[in-house]
């Protein structure tokens, strides 16, 4: 019942996080494109009489829209006003659960890889809270600091530190359980920025419109700094998201090296519709983004690795299966935590295992993500065995 209630509580936060995650990132992105369009008012005197900076005209869903900026604030404070801010704390909320939930509770499937580093239960943990925190007190402090006022060198700095940041988390965890808390670190700073710096200056805003002064101009600098940076975090942490389907990457053998190009390639991805709102066509962008997909596509490549020369019977391969694998793919998992087989991949009879035949030799041989954290100890003989059998044609006895 346990395992059971844990899937709900999966199913639900997963749910909720990927809606708050919309909410947030269509926000953001929204208003990046929006303040990238505004045009001179196309009336004038009321630009003039409102204060109005620029505007947008748009069509959609059958209607006319027409967004307008206002040079400082708007003569008086309309009712109701919205913040944006729950978007954000709602995603980080639902994310942090999640975190808790699969990785934190069942650290030792998901979160520890004893070939990786013996850690136990709460140190795993502490590190993993240590590098949340930490990471936005770093990056804090560097945005403060005269470094923040210099944007390339800022980001190269910042590239220099999450590279660091994903090579030791790859060797103190497993390949998902490092690829995940590196989206976290940076989820953790964009929820950050917008709890501690956009969310400040916005009310820094309100106050001085109430009390009839000018606001204070380093509050907006500060907030759209940091609005534009969790831009360019979106895609890398969108990726981490979606990582843990894909063992080709967190269990790489330069898993690190993989996470930070997929994750500058995101980066420059958005950097070519961010030139592109403003008017500017950056096609270099398009292409450093391709050219370092398809470096890691070329380094990730499987290798022909050596083979057991000797065929293999089927009974041989079923027994390992049956020990290293049936425990949590069967229709009735044995192994703690599980209510049902991952990812609907049952191996709890001969027909399922012929059945699943690639599937057991790309996860186990190729990509040797498989069992998981290798809790139960699949050995190197036996993954050879299991190599051979499938190149052997993957026959029954």
């Amino acid at each position: 019942m346990e395992a059971y209630v844990l899937e709900w509580l999966g199913f639900l936060g997963r749910g909720f996080h990927l809606v708050a995650g919309i909410a947030w990132i269509g926000a953001s992105f929204y208003f990046i494109w929006l303040d990238s369009h505004l045009r001179p008012p196309r009336y004038a005197d009321e630009a003039a009489r409102l204060g109005i900076g620029g505007e947008v005209w748009a069509l959609h869903g059958g209607g006319f829209y027409r967004a307008q900026k206002f040079a400082v604030a708007p003569p008086e404070l309309p009712e109701p006003l919205h913040w944006f801010k729950w978007e954000a704390y709602s995603t980080w909320l639902s994310g942090f659960f999640l975190l808790a939930l699969i990785y934190y509770a069942g650290a030792e499937v998901y979160l520890i890889d004893r070939s990786v580093a013996a850690l136990s239960k709460p140190a795993a943990i502490g590190i993993g809270l240590a590098f949340l925190a930490g990471g936005w007190i770093v990056y804090d402090l560097l945005c403060r600091s005269p470094l923040g006022a210099r944007e390339p060198l800022l980001a190269g700095v910042m590239l220099a530190l999450c590279a660091a940041a994903a090579y030791a988390l790859t060797q103190l965890y497993s390949g998902r359980g490092a690829y995940i808390h590196f989206g976290a670190m940076l989820g953790t700073i964009m929820a950050a920025n917008v709890y501690f710096v956009i969310m400040p200056g916005q009310r820094e805003m309100v106050r001085a419109k109430v009390e009839g002064r000018v606001p204070d101009p380093s509050y907006a600098a500060r907030g759209k700094q940091r609005s534009v940076h969790n831009t360019y975090f979106t895609l890398p942490v969108l990726f981490v998201m979606i990582s843990n389907h894909y063992a080709l990457f967190t269990q790489a053998r330069h898993a690190w090296a993989a996470l930070i190009a997929i994750a500058l390639a995101g980066v420059f991805i958005r950097l070519f519709f961010t030139f592109r709102h403003r008017g500017t066509v950056r096609p270099s962008f398009w292409a450093i983004a391709v050219a370092l997909l398809a470096a890691v596509f070329v380094a990730l490549a499987p290798r022909t690795g050596p083979s057991d020369p000797r065929p293999a019977a089927f009974a041989d391969v079923r027994a390992i299966v049956e020990q290293r694998c049936a425990g949590c793919h069967a229709e009735k998992p044995t192994y703690a935590g599980f209510a049902s087989a991952p990812k609907d991949v049952r191996l709890d009879s001969p027909a399922h295992i012929l059945r699943q035949a690639a599937s057991v030799h790309q996860q186990a041989v190729v990509l040797r993500a498989m069992p998981i954290g290798n809790l139960t100890q699949m050995t190197d003989a036996e993954r050879l065995t299991v190599d051979a059998w499938f190149r052997g044609g993957a026959k029954a006895d």
